[in-house]
């Protein structure tokens, strides 16, 4: 890119159009007046939004946020903490700081739903009637579904796991640095169940694998990536240039494998296959557990009833308004809603103003055309100082928001400057509700 298109690309991607901020007008369109309650289940990103959206859109309504968790976390930021790139204090900040005036937080979960008498539960066993119900609750980590997995041992022995927390990832860094400063084997591998970015494995293998490079200890090397299937990634066109970016690095791809149990003291992972058990000895591993709904969702009536997203509780939601298909006063946005994509945090920047759109219109008495058309983004680093900026849909198009400007499977420093530098910024516009 040269100097006139970097500057092109540097106000575009500052300016309210690229961000996605709302315009003056928008802001200042007239607010619906309603006595509604409205409660959200979960504060992280999409709950977050989605509050500081109603509140901006209705005035009187009685809006309620629960979660437990003090801290917010930005999770994008774990794979950089994991690459020694940020502190273990830069995802870290707290939900009450995102809590719009007028919306009142309860810092406890709800641990039950009851959409046929319109009731949340909550873990002090309080019970909350709604008029409206936006399930924000993100999904869990199953590491025990890992046979001799202990997350108080990540950081030590080779073992890494960059979605833990702030602190694991920190960890995980310091595991990844001894191990590229000797050489040996690294395993890497992806769940075989829907996941919080799926391209996160992807990118953290790369850096890895730079890391040895730089460090002069690649020839002595191996990195093996084990995907749950037979692509790397859900877009054909993406798993085609990763298989040749992992050509080309010598990145051993091992399909269809899934890790099954660890022996942490031997240092010895074993996948399941269709052709019987595998073991990798291994120097490195980053471990990605499975990831399902949280329990009070698997075990409401708001699941998809049959196939695989029933199996991993995800709401059972109508993938274009993010609305219950059996309870028309319930949305589901992020992590948790049962939609081919979109479990990302760019994700719920799309997902919440659509949502907000048709709750809105439905207390107005009106009806919303917006329509989420399952945007997803991946800032994929290949290496450090270089990044792809996938952007898809359902349909697996490719939909850059900067054509001309940014290639979206070309490896730009401008993409791993946005991964590193902007989108934290415009992630918290998105949190008060500006983008």
């Amino acid at each position: 890119m040269d100097r006139r298109s970097f500057l092109q690309f540097t106000a575009a991607a500052t300016g309210t159009t690229a961000l996605g901020l709302k315009t003056q007008e928008a802001q200042a369109a007239p607010k619906i007046k309603t006595s509604a309650r409205i409660v959200i289940a979960g504060a992280g990103a999409a709950g977050l939004t989605t509050a500081n959206y109603l509140a901006e859109r209705l005035e009187g309504a009685n809006i309620t946020i629960f979660d437990a968790r003090k801290e917010h976390y930005y999770q994008p930021g774990f794979t950089l903490v994991a690459a020694g790139l940020k502190s273990d204090k830069y995802p870290v900040s707290t939900t009450a700081e995102y809590v719009p005036a007028g919306v009142k937080l309860i810092e406890e979960r709800v641990t039950e739903f009851d959409p046929d008498a319109n009731i949340v539960v909550t873990d002090s066993g309080q019970r909350i009637d709604y008029d409206y119900l936006v399930v924000a609750t993100g999904m869990v980590l199953n590491y025990d579904a890992i046979e001799g997995m202990d997350t108080s041992r990540i950081g030590t022995n080779g073992l890494g796991s960059i979605y833990h927390s702030p602190e694991k990832a920190h960890a995980t860094w310091q595991a990844m640095d001894a191990f590229t400063n000797k050489g040996g084997v690294g395993v890497f591998l992806r769940p075989n169940t829907e996941m919080k970015c799926a391209g996160a494995p992807l990118k953290y293998t790369m850096i890895t694998e730079d890391y040895l490079t730089r460090r002069g200890n690649r020839s002595k090397s191996k990195v093996i990536y084990n995907a749950n299937n037979n692509a790397l990634f859900s877009v054909p066109i993406v798993h085609e240039k990763l298989r040749m970016i992992f050509q080309e690095r010598d990145i051993e791809i091992n399909y269809s494998r899934v890790l099954k149990s660890i022996d942490l003291d031997r240092r010895i992972a074993t996948f399941d296959h269709a052709d019987g058990p595998v073991e990798l000895e291994y120097d490195f591993i980053n471990v990605i557990p499975p990831m399902s709904a949280p329990e009070s969702v698997k075990n409401s009536p708001l699941i998809w009833q049959t196939g695989n997203w029933a199996d991993e509780g995800w709401l059972d939601v109508d993938r274009n308004n993010l609305r219950h298909k059996r309870y028309p006063n319930v949305f589901g946005v992020g992590d948790i809603a049962g939609v081919a994509k979109g479990k990302t945090a760019a994700s719920v920047k799309w997902q919440v103003p659509v949502a907000v759109s048709h709750l809105v219109a439905e207390i107005a008495g009106t009806t919303s055309d917006a329509f989420y058309d399952g945007y997803t983004s991946c800032p994929m680093i290949t290496q450090l100082g270089r990044a792809m900026l996938i952007e898809f849909d359902y349909h697996n198009n490719l939909v850059p928001s900067f054509p001309g400007i940014i290639a979206p499977l070309e490896e730009l420093w401008t993409s791993w400057v946005m991964k590193t530098m902007a989108l934290k910024p415009t992630y918290i516009s998105m949190l008060r509700g500006r983008a």
